[in-house]
């Protein structure tokens, strides 16, 4: 297949902040096969894209941007109520968990409505509503970006943390994730209720026993009513993790703030709501210019239309330094600031 390769590329419609940036040098990926001939191109830094929901840009990028379009949905190996599924590292996530639902293929549920690719699940390791991608990965094959070598990372290998992996520390930038495959339940589903207003939706809707499809309806429902539309006005999502901390400091907060939310994460840590934090802070509904918080979720950074990615990283970055300041936590950003 022939390769396109464009200069001064705006990446306005490739990423759902929608902050104005140029690339110098454009390229879109659609198979393997392509890769050897991209990545031996002499253009540099380069930078993989995928879905753009996860990052914005603060300045224009000076060298290659690679847009993972790698596509493809497949069976790899099944058993009597177990099946792997292998995904193209450019399908968009949602489209991989409707696939799934639709096969009766159980464990994405939870995670419906996510923004971005799934070459960006494992690297970010995504999680909602008390579910984490590590739990239903099997296997990822990444092309190295400076060698161009085929590599295949198991679970092990790619040092899964609460929206961490090693792609995001030690691996940062040096991969390119061509396809992930996804180990799923085809019966005897176990079904994950009891984090955010799941089993109220199921309740208020009358069902008894949900259906994995039940669940991630409801989990569209939550995620739309709470989050808006990038399509509508630019945004990544949540902009900061949910901060971990240890049991000791969150009891001195909890003799502060006798209301503040909490969930258990294990050994002796307790994890806080971002939102509940910044909502607290007053950040909920802010607008300076284009630049704000969302007014119905505090997690989300929004562009109202024209602002810079400087002025977005501004916000954040005050938003930061008032937590800090408030409650002693430091957050930390999940969106990718270039």
């Amino acid at each position: 297949m022939a390769l396109t390769l464009e200069e001064n590329k705006s990446l306005v419609p490739y990423h759902t902040f929608g902050v104005q940036a140029q690339a110098a040098y454009f390229v879109e990926v659609s198979s393997e096969q392509d890769l050897p001939a991209i990545l031996g191109l002499p253009h540099s830094p380069k930078l993989i894209l995928g879905g753009g929901s996860n990052l914005f840009f603060t300045k224009d990028f000076p060298g290659l941007v690679i847009k993972n379009s790698i596509g493809g949905i497949r069976v790899k190996e099944e058993g009597s109520d177990w099946v792997i599924v292998e995904a193209g590292g450019g399908i968009v996530w949602h489209d991989l968990v409707m696939w799934t639902i639709n096969k009766n293929y159980g464990g994405l549920e939870n995670l419906s409505l996510i923004p971005g690719t799934v070459g960006a699940a494992p690297i970010q390791n995504i999680g909602a509503y008390g579910v984490e991608f590590d739990t239903v990965f099997e296997e990822l094959t990444a092309f190295h970006m400076l060698t161009g070598e085929k590599v295949k990372f198991d679970r092990a290998d790619c040092r899964f943390g609460y929206r961490d992996s090693v792609f995001k520390g030690a691996y940062k930038g040096k991969y390119i994730v061509t396809s992930v495959r996804i180990r799923l339940k085809k019966k005897n589903h176990v079904l994950a209720l009891e984090y955010g207003d799941i089993r109220k939706i199921l309740q208020e809707r009358n069902i008894p026993e949900p259906t994995i499809k039940d669940v991630s309806d409801a989990v569209v429902m939550i995620r739309t009513s709470k989050l808006p539309d990038p399509a509508v006005i630019g945004n990544a999502g949540s902009f900061f993790k949910n901060p971990v901390m240890q049991e000791e400091f969150y009891e001195g907060l909890l003799s502060q703030y006798p209301d503040i939310p909490s969930y258990p994460v294990g050994k002796g840590q307790r994890k806080i709501p971002a939102a509940w934090l910044i909502e607290q802070a007053g950040w909920k509904g802010f607008r300076q210019g284009d630049a704000g918080v969302y007014d119905k979720h505090a997690l989300v950074l929004v562009n109202h239309g024209s602002a810079t990615g400087v002025e977005m990283h501004q916000l954040a970055t005050a938003i930061k330094t008032s937590i800090e300041d408030i409650f002693g936590i430091t957050l930390e950003s999940e969106v990718n600031m270039i």
